[in-house]
């Protein structure tokens, strides 16, 4: 087992979850995007006044949202074989308070809610969007199932 993914997690938020398996599920991801062992990662968690301040001032948008990403190189999946070089990929920021709110709606835990959100964040700094339906479809089944295949080898 060489280097691996450097995930960073701070929870300033409050909200009792399980630092380390928000790391696993990062590396979990980033290994199967094919993206270089030695690439960081931070994941934050913030309370609701923290995440409206971000959410007003970065997307001009009102009152909290639950996950932003937050960019640093412009880092791309890789091929099996092919990573992508080493680098910086960003900040994933969660709100644990809204993500319970969803989750309640959603019919599942929180914490299987911001393990959603976390992929769906990473997946954000990997270059996915989804302001196409058709990009959309594909960015969450991607999410789904690297969420899943994650959650059925722990």
């Amino acid at each position: 087992m060489g280097p691996h993914v450097s995930v960073e997690v701070n929870n300033e938020s409050g909200a009792e979850v399980d630092e380390a398996e928000f790391a696993a599920l990062a590396r979990y991801v980033l290994d199967a995007m094919h993206v270089h062992p030695q690439t960081e990662l931070s994941i934050l968690l913030v309370g609701t006044q923290v995440m409206t301040d971000l959410h007003v001032r970065y997307m001009d948008e009102p009152g909290p949202t639950d996950v932003l990403s937050f960019p640093m190189d412009e880092l791309r999946p890789g091929r099996e074989g092919e990573p992508t070089p080493p680098g910086l990929l960003g900040d994933v920021v969660l709100c644990p308070e809204v993500a319970a709110q969803q989750a309640r709606v959603a019919g599942h835990s929180t914490a299987e809610e911001l393990l959603l959100l976390t992929t769906h964040g990473i997946l954000h700094l990997l270059g996915y969007d989804h302001a196409e339906p058709e990009e959309e479809k594909e960015m969450f089944a991607l999410q789904r199932q690297l969420l899943l295949t994650f959650l059925a080898g722990r």
